[in-house]
């Protein structure tokens, strides 16, 4: 994943060095040290890493059904630390603050509890519902100083995770901010921006856009449609060729063709290509990637653009990458193109869509299936990030597949 930490309060956290462990607290407390000492915590810390790590794993091998722990390392510009995310179908916690008090921990444990995980942890963060399971998180940093401050919490933040028995991952996922956009939109007049949503608008739903006279001569212009006439139609797509002018933040997932390592490797080529990328639209980035794909096994990708300024979302994807603008309540899909990046396409176009209230953009690959709905995501939405993400790949993915899922929210 990519890439910076950007300016203007938005947080981005790259990812990398992801090993997932199965009923093997030692191989997991063991790589937990080596990647401590890799990226260079002194011993204490190290020590309360592989102490965190150990009571949770101990705690999955002895409690959870089909529990599954994945390690990485994140990093930003100034700072490097362990993340370590927890899934599980069961039994869940039916009192997570009896569960997070000291003395809690039951029997065979260390005895130390999640509640000392989570002071050991800078950021802990734990989803659980009865009969379905636990979702968990915890985050080491080296301990701050004046110099190097924790980091804020990520907008985006995914997961990958290999189809079984490999050991690489051809879904990877990236993030990028793009700074304003105001000599783009200077090139494209206001005027023209609402007459071709307006008949964007027409054709997608038979009917004028609310409040738009774009298409009509001044002889047939009448006043605007009421809101209440057209109907809860927000989520409908318009044609958008423009950037906003304010900050964005880009985000791509990539489902490499197949899995192991070619698949991988086109992966690797899509991340490396849009993270170097100067393309500002969805559109432009996918032909991006396109150019650097020739040669591999190609990829669906998904890539959309997140302007918290003027609460909307462009997007544009090619091939089975499923992406959804989410609420509570509520799952609006995003439209996609047929094809292979890498090998052909049909033109392309960005879409526009608005950004839900208290929402969410969640996308993943085929690893999952489509049969979700927001309800299962409503307990999940409030939580960071990475326990949206990981929640739903504990949900509906599945082990014929390489599978991924990235989440952006908190920015709007």
């Amino acid at each position: 994943m990519g890439t910076v930490t950007a300016g203007g309060g938005i947080h981005l956290t790259e990812c990398e060095d992801v090993a997932w462990f199965r009923d093997h607290a030692e191989a997991a407390r063991g790589s937990a040290a080596a990647l401590a000492r890799r990226i260079g915590f002194t011993e204490q810390r190290s020590a309360e890493v592989v102490l965190a790590v150990t009571e949770i794993v101990t705690n999955m091998r002895k409690h959870a059904i089909d529990g599954a722990l994945a390690l990485r390392v994140l990093r930003t510009p100034l700072v490097a630390g362990i993340e370590v995310v927890v899934t599980d179908h069961g039994p869940g916690i039916s009192d997570i603050g009896a569960a997070l008090r000291d003395g809690s921990s039951t029997a065979g444990t260390l005895g130390i509890g999640l509640g000392a995980v989570r002071r050991l942890a800078d950021i802990f963060d734990i989803h659980s519902r009865p009969g379905l399971g636990t979702v968990q998180m915890a985050r080491f940093w080296p301990r701050p100083s004046a110099e190097v401050p924790a980091p804020g919490e990520s907008l985006v933040a995914g997961i990958t995770r290999p189809i079984g028995g490999e050991l690489v991952c051809g879904d990877a996922w990236s993030a990028r901010t793009d700074s304003g956009g105001r000599e783009r939109e200077q090139q494209e007049s206001q005027e023209g921006r609402e007459r071709r949503n307006a008949l964007d608008w027409q054709t997608l739903t038979g009917m004028r856009r609310p409040g738009s006279d774009a298409g009509r001569g001044a002889a047939e212009q009448r006043p605007a449609v009421p809101a209440r006439a057209v109907g809860p139609r927000r989520s409908a797509p318009l044609r958008s060729a423009a950037t906003g002018s304010g900050e964005g933040v880009l985000v791509m997932l990539c489902d490499g063709l197949g899995h192991g390592p070619l698949a991988a490797k086109a992966g690797q080529a899509a991340v490396q290509a849009f993270r170097t990328g100067s393309a500002r639209t969805p559109e432009q980035a996918i032909q991006e990637v396109h150019r650097a794909l020739h040669g591999t096994r190609g990829a669906a990708v998904a890539i959309a653009r997140i302007e918290a300024e003027g609460r909307r979302l462009l997007f544009c994807g090619v091939g089975n990458i499923t992406a959804a603008l989410v609420t509570t309540d509520t799952r609006s899909n995003l439209l996609s193109h047929p094809g292979i990046v890498g090998h052909q396409m049909r033109q392309l176009h960005t879409y526009e869509y608005p950004l839900p209230d208290h929402g969410a953009l969640v996308m993943h690959s085929d690893g999952l299936t489509e049969r979700w709905t927001p309800a299962d995501l409503a307990g999940l939405i409030g939580h960071r990030p990475v326990v949206t993400a990981a929640g739903l790949l504990r949900h509906a993915g599945t082990r014929r597949d390489d599978a991924s899922v990235v989440v952006a929210k908190g920015a709007w």
